[in-house]
């Protein structure tokens, strides 16, 4: 029988990049562990493997908060004294884990949850060392600020929020680091498959301050940016290639990730799946954008633009009843605002 991951695939289809589905898929803790052995420096010499054995029980898919209010929650963590970097210690075999859901709202801040967050733990000089991570899937790199800038603020939010859970009173040394990590999809032809990290590092400016890299060493941004047309990148970019392409059918991913990465696909939890959620908008966009170019072809074919504005004003009108601005749409699909008016004024009028 074909274990969660491999359901997801096969459910998911050509949904793959809609959040939920991405997320899904992403919180499986084999694919965790994949991210954490190419991106992380505390993992990077261990066997994917160990290291899916150190992810602690508290995957938590959009549960929590990013804003300040209640992003502090009590799930409950995997008892990790034992763990030790090497060693055969076990976890819990749930591939998923997640918590109770909260909500949290911050006049004229909005909603903001992490997309996935959880713990790891491993051994450091006979110390059980604990840290937080969190995974972001962004089908658009270019949102209308900078992703480096927003990865920032989640760590910067992931820090703080430990006062209270982590540690107590003046106790900052117990502040456990964090990585927030950044998956964007659809990167630009200019940037390909590429990975990148921002750290805090010490720069001496005049020699002799003697303190630890663990005192300072408690934050870092990863932004894995993924484009499938691209020939660079590493085994990680090829493979979340595979695992989220909008195109793959799931049986070739299914084979591509047991046979060329070694990724489990079938074992005997014996459970069927739930079934997945309703068609993503991004994929519906997709084909209402290949709608588009299908539409224009025909346009010059017949020396009109008839089929292109059709298709554009179901576009336009879709994200108009959900409340996006003319600036909004305007960016979103690449069109100048000016011709979202005048559509918006043609059909709302009518």
């Amino acid at each position: 029988m074909k274990n969660e991951l491999a359901g997801d695939l096969t459910l998911a289809k050509g949904k793959i990049q809609y959040d939920t589905y991405c997320k899904r898929i992403l919180a499986n803790k084999i694919i965790l562990a994949w991210i954490m052995k190419y991106v992380t420096e505390e993992f990077k010499d261990m066997e994917i493997s160990q290291i899916r054995k150190c992810i602690g029980e508290d995957v938590e898919i959009s549960e929590v908060n990013v804003l300040p209010g209640r992003t502090n929650t009590q799930t409950g963590a995997a008892n990790m004294s034992d763990v030790s970097a090497g060693t055969n210690s076990t976890l819990p075999e749930a591939e998923k884990v997640s918590g109770d859901s909260q909500e949290d709202s911050v006049p004229g801040e909005g909603e903001l949850y992490y997309d996935i967050r959880f713990s790891v733990y491993y051994a450091q000089k006979k110390r059980r060392i604990k840290m937080l991570i969190n995974v972001e899937a962004q089908k658009d790199f270019h949102p209308g600020y900078s992703l480096i800038t927003r990865g920032i603020f989640y760590g910067v939010r992931m820090i703080s929020a430990q006062k209270g859970t982590e540690f107590t009173g003046t106790d900052y040394d117990s502040i456990h680091k964090v990585y927030t990590i950044w998956i964007c999809m659809n990167a630009p032809d200019y940037i390909g498959n590429a990975i990148s990290d921002y750290k805090i590092c010490k720069d001496d400016l005049s020699p002799g301050i003697p303190e630890q890299k663990s005192e300072y060493d408690k934050l870092t941004v990863v932004m894995i940016c993924l484009n499938p047309k691209s020939e660079n990148g590493n085994r990680l970019t090829k493979m979340l290639n595979i695992l989220l392409s909008p195109v793959m059918k799931a049986e070739s991913k299914i084979r591509l990730l047991e046979y060329e990465f070694d990724i489990p696909m079938e074992n005997k939890m014996g459970e069927e799946l739930n079934q997945m959620c309703n068609l993503s908008d991004y994929v519906e966009e997709m084909g209402i954008k290949k709608g588009i170019e299908r539409g224009i072809e025909q346009g010059r074919a017949q020396g009109i633009e008839q089929g292109r504005e059709q298709l554009l004003t179901q576009l336009i009108m879709k994200k108009y009843f959900k409340g996006k601005s003319t600036a909004e749409i305007a960016d979103e699909l690449e069109e100048d605002e000016e011709t979202i008016r005048n559509i918006l004024k043609k059909t709302v009028n009518n």
